[in-house]
């Protein structure tokens, strides 16, 4: 296959061109390595759903909170999956495999995930910003009483309209982020590159096969719905299958010139 390449002259990372098709590849050998160590991959994946659990117990669907929860996962998803790239990783190097052990790469390069996050928590103070803006706008108040919304749904006060400028605007600042973020967290953790220099090789692969990572936003986007949708308890499975294939999704989208 004919790959074009484009020297970060920040990183030492290539931006790779693969085909269209290729992000089902990412998730076949996501499912391979899945099935490898599936007691440690699923117990990534049951934090992250206990995570949600609980968010969602207290919140339940208040805008303001469940903005908060999603603006979390913005910001806990890639941190989280950090684990299972590491899994992935050692697997390819055939290294030992453990839950300890899979924590490694949190620890390998500290400093660099720490700005990252950062990064990923200010885009998510963004969108709740600018959400409470639009409900501002539109809505006349804030948002609807606390009271009135906390377990109940704030989409039955909403028009569609509203809802949709809503949504609108988290499409908008999470496509940010995954433009951000596609390849950064696996990136840091193979080659110890700076936090900037993670998102600015996951820009210039998005640029560099935007159809392909418009089909690879898209399986994320149906596979965390079909997660969201069963309560979070797919995501038990969901959430590793999709941290194996990111791993796979950055080896194959980037090439390492150091």
């Amino acid at each position: 296959m004919e790959t074009y390449l484009h020297r970060s002259h920040h990183a030492h990372l290539d931006s790779r061109r693969v085909g269209f098709f290729r992000p089902f590849l990412w998730l076949a050998k996501g499912a391979g390595d899945l099935g490898k160590y599936p007691k440690i991959s699923f117990a990534h994946g049951l934090i992250v759903a206990a995570v949600f659990w609980l968010a969602l117990l207290v919140t339940s669907m208040h805008v303001y909170a469940l903005a908060a929860v999603v603006s979390g996962f913005m910001l806990i998803g890639p941190i989280m999956a950090a684990g299972l790239c590491e899994i992935s990783r050692r697997l390819e190097n055939k290294q030992p495999v453990s839950f300890d052990q899979s924590l490694s790469g949190l620890s390998r390069n500290q400093p660099a995930l720490f700005r990252f996050a950062g990064f990923l928590l200010g885009f998510s103070l963004l969108w709740f910003v600018i959400s409470a803006l639009v409900l501002m706008a539109t809505l006349g108040e804030v948002a609807p009483p606390l009271d009135r919304t906390m377990w109940g749904d704030f989409f039955a006060f909403a028009s569609p309209m509203q809802s949709a400028l809503y949504l609108i605007v988290g499409g908008l600042l999470a496509a940010i982020v995954f433009a951000l973020s596609v390849v950064a967290i696996p990136a840091i953790i193979d080659s110890n590159i700076k936090a900037l220099d993670a998102a600015f090789i996951s820009v210039r692969v998005v640029s560099d096969n935007l159809l392909t990572m418009m089909l690879w936003a898209g399986l994320l986007a149906l596979f965390t719905g079909v997660g969201i949708a069963t309560f979070m308890i797919g995501m038990i499975v969901i959430f590793p299958l999709l941290g194996h294939a990111s791993w796979h999704a950055y080896r194959d989208l980037v090439n390492n010139t150091e």
